[in-house]
């Protein structure tokens, strides 16, 4: 990998005002003053700023040319890669709304996504064209179909998009750029929708804006004090906000370099990031742990590392991170909806769960009752609630969910789901999760879509899917299903995982399954989920990983 540029860059670089705030604008002021300095280096490919606002031009003028008009949705099912940057960019050049999806779904996780975003045009790498295989899109009128890395198949192209024209990547990417194909986007727009877990129910798309977009990267940006002559290392997925926004956006914002792999891997992280030269990474969910409990290397300094932004981090080995690999690490609370919200303060020790200071300029943030979203006072415990101060800085609503926009906006504040306190000086802790969904490898998951994976089983009467704590996990969670059976059936744990393994995400298998006479319900019906959380791992719980089968990718 490349060594960082020693370009002469100007400094300082110009910031947009915030009437300005969108993604392409932001482009097109750093092509301008950086020229061909590199902006984004992954395993295979380099691009400067300039060639990915030139890029970015020829595919707007391609995808106008498919007939993408403002507001219509592009979907991505696509890796890692340059391709996915100049497309989101492409497609806000033509006030189209970019849609980036899990690489890892597939099946009735895939098709409801598909089927709410209803796309003009799906972008998809070779290698996951399979995963519609088993997605049904009778109804929803997909008109093109965009293959990244390989020629569209000639044979076997899944049905779901069969009868739409077919498309190489390369052929948008070489399009003469027409100046009139672009359009100058507004801070307003809605440019991107981000699927979130939907806890109880499908997944939700948030809709975001530009500005929204650009004050991920900004925050970011400040928070880690990121310059032009930093460089950041990004091993985490796209589809995500903080890979997207508050990584490779932030290197946009600062005017410095990114470094990109396909994915986190604990054993080649040090490696690159000493090979990369990388001043600044992010480390999502168990990701530092993991790379904490690694055995102590005497290259463990040997970097240019200087902070690294990871939430949560542990009371038992926080500090000890800092000290091992001398780096400072930064905090911090938000989700896809709210943005990020508030920030660690540098001059504060480590303080584990500690996000620090609300960001006040943007962001209005209290701790409330949950039932009566009464503010709570200092160090006491309740539910986060949110609301912006600054115009379209903050998610407009759930794509064709008005009942979820609303239940979400109780009061005039948003609900976030997450328990948390202020401390007596003003600082913001995160507590835990309110809600039903399961934090597991950073993703946070829905366990009403893996129960309707689980109940389609035919030996399944009905099921609940709940994270429970173990050890090891680093704060996280694993999914346990707890199942009842139909009169008479019987079931093998492990052909169950083998029928979740074709139906859903890797990430959303269970590692545990435990099969009951019955599921404990409320009055009205529902499952009585915190008890089973409570049961934890029982004598009769089968484990996955103690039977021998391996998930993990090759």
């Amino acid at each position: 990998m490349p060594t960082p540029s020693a370009t002469a860059m100007p400094e300082p670089l110009s910031m947009p005002e915030r009437a300005a705030w969108t993604l392409p604008e932001l482009l097109a002021r750093r092509a301008a003053e950086l020229g061909d300095s590199e902006f984004i280096t992954t395993e295979t490919e380099t691009i400067s700023f300039a060639e990915l606002d030139r890029a970015s031009d020829r595919v707007a003028t391609a995808l106008a040319r498919l007939g993408v008009q403002p507001g219509d949705r592009v979907l991505a099912l696509a890796l890692n890669s340059v391709a996915f940057i100049v497309a989101m960019l492409a497609t806000h050049k033509r006030r189209a709304v970019f849609t980036p999806i899990n690489t890892e779904l597939k099946g009735s996780f895939l098709e409801h996504q598909v089927r709410n975003s209803a796309p003009r045009v799906v972008l998809v790498d070779a290698e996951l064209l399979d995963a519609f295989a088993m997605v049904d899109t009778d109804g929803v009128s997909i008109d093109h179909t965009v293959v990244i890395g390989a020629d569209p198949p000639a044979e076997g192209r899944p049905a779901a998009l069969a009868a739409t024209a077919w498309h190489r990547w390369g052929d948008l990417f070489a399009t003469t750029a027409d100046p009139a194909a672009v359009l100058r986007a507004e801070p307003s727009d809605v440019c991107t929708i981000m699927y979130t877990s939907g806890t109880t129910g499908p997944a939700k798309g948030v809709l975001l804006p530009q500005a929204h977009c650009v004050l991920f990267a900004k925050g970011a940006a400040d928070a880690t004090a990121l310059r032009h002559t930093d460089r950041y290392y990004v091993c985490m997925p796209f589809f995500h906000a903080n890979a997207l926004f508050m990584q490779i956006y932030a290197c946009l914002w600062a005017g410095c370099p990114a470094t990109v792999v396909q994915r986190f891997s604990v054993g080649r992280w040090l490696d690159d990031v000493i090979d990369s030269g990388a001043t600044a990474t992010n480390a999502l969910g168990v990701m530092p742990e993991f790379i904490f409990r690694r055995p102590p290397d005497r290259r463990d300094r040997s970097h240019r590392l200087t902070r690294v932004m990871a939430v949560p981090i542990g009371e038992e080995w926080g500090a000890a991170f800092e000290q091992r690999f001398g780096v400072r690490l930064v905090q911090g609370f938000g989700m896809t909806e709210i943005n990020m919200v508030a920030y660690s303060d540098p001059a504060d020790p480590v303080i584990p769960g500690c996000a620090g200071r609300v960001l006040e300029e943007f962001f209005e943030v209290i701790v409330a009752d949950p039932d009566t979203d009464e503010p709570l006072p200092a160090d006491r415990v309740g539910e986060i609630l949110v609301r912006p101060r600054q115009p379209f800085c903050f998610n407009v609503g759930y794509f064709q969910m008005p009942d979820k926009t609303v239940e979400a906006w109780r009061n005039l504040w948003f609900h976030t789901g997450d328990a948390g306190r202020f401390d007596p000086q003003g600082r913001l802790h995160f507590v835990d999760r309110l809600k039903d969904r399961i934090r597991r490898r950073g993703e946070n998951i829905s366990s009403y879509e893996i129960e309707q994976v689980l109940n389609n089983h035919p030996a399944v009467l009905e099921s609940a899917a709940v994270g429970v704590r173990v050890e090891g996990a680093g704060g996280e969670e694993e999914i346990k299903a707890v199942l009842v059976l139909e009169p008479g059936a019987s079931i093998d744990p492990a052909e169950l995982t083998a029928y979740c393994v074709e139906r859903m995400p890797r990430f959303a298998v269970p590692r545990y399954v435990e099969v009951g006479d019955a599921l404990d319900k409320t009055p009205s019906g529902k499952v009585r989920k915190q008890a089973l959380r409570g049961e934890g791992i029982t004598a009769a719980t089968w484990d996955r990983e103690a039977a021998g089968i391996d998930l993990r990718r090759g």
